[in-house]
């Protein structure tokens, strides 16, 4: 269900040319452990103007807005939710604003998913998303990946999360050496 969906997703922003990375959930079960997600996150690398031509290009593949007033919604979180009605799974299209984001598309990570490449982040941005992000979840799950990922390039975490902690009261650095000190 969710392959397909992805599959359908990639498709969809590949045809329009939109660059995009799978975050979230799916991604971690790429990298990380196994857990229960039941959506899919996407950042795109577009800015939320262009929020109408995304739910035009969703519509096609029968996806539907997930809140009533799409336009305030998407103005104040940079997200676009969605879900398919068939299958039930929420799609939360996330409208990239900072340099860090844009260039994480072109570190994508094509994974073939029904004989298609699925662009998903690289396992060094996921790691860096989740940091940033910093709910419990996100945390453990950057946790877990390093576990299962002992080959990460540390320097590029250290020099993406360095620079993110300057937009936000928080040592992102810290919590990065955190999880890696946890590990010995």
């Amino acid at each position: 269900m969710f392959q397909t969906l992805l599959v359908k997703l990639a498709k969809a922003f590949d045809s329009q040319q939109i660059p995009y990375i799978i975050i979230g959930g799916q991604a971690v079960l790429l990298y990380g452990e196994p857990r229960l997600t039941r959506d899919i996150d996407i950042t795109l690398g577009i800015d939320n103007s262009t929020s109408e031509q995304i739910i035009d290009l969703a519509k096609t593949i029968q996806l539907l807005p997930a809140v009533d007033d799409v336009d305030q919604f998407v103005k104040r979180s940079n997200v676009l939710p969605l879900y398919d009605h068939k299958s039930k799974i929420r799609v939360d299209i996330i409208f990239s604003f900072l340099e860090y984001e844009r260039q994480a598309m072109g570190r994508a990570n094509p994974i073939l998913l029904e004989d298609y490449p699925v662009k998903y982040a690289s396992l060094e941005d996921i790691i860096i998303h989740k940091i940033f992000a910093g709910r419990p979840r996100d945390i453990e799950d950057a946790k877990g990946i390093l576990q299962r990922n002992p080959g990460f390039d540390r320097t590029f975490i250290e020099l993406w999360l360095r620079e993110l902690s300057k937009s936000i009261d928080k040592n992102l650095i810290k919590e990065f050496h955190s999880l890696i000190s946890s590990e010995k």
